[in-house]
C-alpha cells in the first residue's frame, strides 16, 4: 500500500491518493477541492483511480466529489447515510463557514458505508469504523495488515475534531475515540483529515483530550 497527501483548499484538507503497489488501483478520499490540483498527482502516480471514498460530509472534504466522479467515471463510497443532511445541499455549509463562492450542489454517494463494511483498493482491504461525532455519519478506514488508519475529521496530532458544526456532538465523538479507536494498538500510524499523521500509541501518551 502507498499513500500520496494533496493539501487541497484554505482549509488545508488532506485530500489522499491511496493504492495498491501491485495493481495500481486508486482511491481519491475527500476530495475537498482544487481538482486540476488532484488530477494532476493522480497523472505523475500514474495509478488507476476506480472509486471515491468520502470519511464525512463537510464541505472541505466533499467540494469537488461529484467533479472527480464524473471526470474518471467512478463510483462514490461513503460516508454513513447519517451525513445524508450535509451532503444535499452544501450551500448551507458555505454559508456558516463563510466560503465563496457558494456551492449550489447535491453529493450523491453511489454506495452509503456502516460498520463493519470493507473498502478493496486492488488487495488491499480497509474495514470501516463508523465513529460519530464530528458528523453523525463520519466513518474512518482501518488497513489492518498494513496498520494504517484513514481518519478523517475524528482524531489529529495531539487533538481531536471539531464538535460544534451542525450534527457534530461533544459525548459521542469521545465515544467513538475512546471505543473504536483507543481500543487499536499503539503502533498503529493514522493519516487525518488535516495536519500532520501520528500514531494511536502517541495519542494516547500526549493527546491532552484523551487524558
Amino acid at each position: 500500500m502507498q499513500y500520496h497527501i494533496i493539501p487541497v483548499t484554505s482549509f488545508n484538507q488532506n485530500c489522499s491518493i491511496i493504492w495498491c503497489e501491485q495493481t495500481k488501483n486508486a482511491i481519491v478520499v475527500d476530495p475537498g477541492g482544487e481538482k486540476e490540483k488532484i488530477y494532476k498527482a493522480i497523472d505523475l502516480l500514474k495509478v488507476v483511480v476506480n472509486k471515491i471514498v468520502l470519511t464525512h460530509g463537510h464541505l472541505d472534504h466533499v467540494g469537488d466529489a461529484m467533479e472527480i466522479k464524473r471526470y474518471y467515471g467512478v463510483p462514490i463510497f461513503g460516508p454513513n447515510e447519517q451525513d445524508r443532511f450535509l451532503l444535499n445541499d452544501l450551500y448551507l455549509q458555505c454559508q456558516i463557514l463563510n466560503v465563496k463562492p457558494m456551492l449550489h450542489i447535491t453529493v450523491k454517494p453511489d454506495f452509503w458505508l456502516k460498520d463493519g463494511d470493507q473498502i478493496q483498493v486492488g488487495y488491499e482491504k480497509f474495514n470501516v469504523l463508523h465513529c460519530p461525532g464530528h458528523s453523525p455519519g463520519h466513518v474512518v478506514l482501518w488497513n489492518k495488515l498494513q496498520k494504517f488508519i484513514i481518519m478523517g475529521d475524528v482524531l489529529f496530532k495531539k487533538h481531536i475534531g471539531r464538535s460544534d458544526l451542525p450534527g457534530g456532538d461533544y459525548t459521542v465523538l469521545m465515544h467513538s475515540i475512546r471505543t473504536k479507536l483507543l481500543s487499536l494498538s499503539d503502533d498503529i500510524v493514522f493519516l487525518p483529515g488535516h495536519g500532520p499523521i501520528s500514531t494511536i500509541g502517541y495519542e494516547r501518551s500526549n493527546n491532552v483530550f484523551l487524558v
